[in-house]
């Protein structure tokens, strides 16, 4: 059974979107879109600006199926195209729906930011992406946080060390100012952040920018490629945290265990609240160590605790 099989036999699903478009009321369609999720008992989170719309909510295949018809009823979101997932329920806890400056923050000053509907990179299919990937002129840039490539990436690409997109305009001028002259390809998860990073590489006078159509998500489901060079899981921004993309012979795991050096793909967060640091830890470690990204940290809960309860000591 081939994996776009098993995820149609799947009874939920999940679906990411964004669109740019001009949005002169964000508020009423913050409630507009509030009241459509919970009618439809939809999960997720989505975020609304003028700059347009952005989300990814989880619900049964035919709550999913009405989003997307009310959605395509409607004449402000009648373009917008949805990647398609399976689960096997609500990958979100809650509904999260917010009104936002900015539905992706570039870290611009006012009146800087830019607008995708006006200027941004080529848009390449999957295999136009894939068969650019093997030239050797070819930047390949990823378009995500740290966090996010060190659980998967495109190999032989440019991971920026960065923790916020905001820091892409910084990061851009210190490291890439040579490559000007350049093929640049850049990719992101599902597109949307593509859209201005390329559009400001175009700005800062890079001459040949080419962006992933529909991100990794879109890669991952394409039936030509596979997911092909796809090294690792793509990390999403839900309760799976990592979803596969590449369905070849070709894929791996690339992250490892930070306490034994075994290769592992679970990503966890810090028990102790002051650090919280997101680590990828094996199943054997997490249970020898807990859900602590170090032993320090680990004494530092403990020791708060005992520090709680007096009793307790000595």
């Amino acid at each position: 059974m081939t994996q776009e099989s098993k995820s149609a036999e799947l009874p939920y699903r999940v679906l990411s979107y964004y669109h740019y478009v001009r949005i002169e009321n964000p508020a009423a369609l913050v409630q507009s879109q509030r009241d459509l999720c919970q009618e439809l008992d939809l999960k997720g989170r989505v975020l609304i600006g003028r700059e347009g719309i952005n989300g990814t909510v989880s619900g049964s295949t035919e709550a999913a199926a009405g989003y997307m018809h009310a959605m395509r009823d409607a004449a402000l979101t009648r373009e917008m195209e949805f990647k398609v997932d399976g689960a096997p329920g609500h990958v979100f806890a809650r509904l999260s729906i917010k009104e936002r400056p900015e539905v992706v923050t570039l870290g611009l000053p006012p009146g800087e930011d830019i607008d995708p509907r006006k200027r941004t990179g080529r848009h390449l299919t999957p295999s136009e992406f894939q068969e650019l990937m093997e030239t050797e002129e070819v930047v390949l840039l990823d378009g995500r946080n740290r966090y996010e490539s060190d659980l998967g990436r495109f190999r032989g690409a440019i991971c920026p060390d960065v923790e916020h997109f905001r820091d892409f305009p910084a990061w851009i001028r210190k490291n890439l100012g040579a490559l000007k002259d350049r093929k640049i390809l850049t990719y992101c998860t599902g597109g949307i952040r593509c859209e201005k990073l390329t559009g400001f590489l175009l700005h800062e006078g890079f001459t040949d920018v080419c962006q992933l159509r529909g991100g990794i998500l879109d890669y991952g489901s394409d039936p030509e490629v596979q997911g092909r060079d796809f090294e690792g899981l793509c990390y999403v921004f839900d309760e799976r945290i990592g979803v596969e993309v590449n369905r070849t012979e070709s894929r791996r795991i690339i992250s490892r265990c930070r306490h034994c050096g075994k290769l592992s793909p679970r990503y966890r967060n810090c028990g102790w609240p002051q650090c919280n640091a997101q680590f990828f830890c094996c199943q054997g470690c997490e249970g020898e160590f807990g859900r602590f990204c170090s032993v320090a940290c680990r004494e530092k809960k403990e020791n708060q605790a005992m520090a709680g309860h007096p009793g307790e000591k000595g």
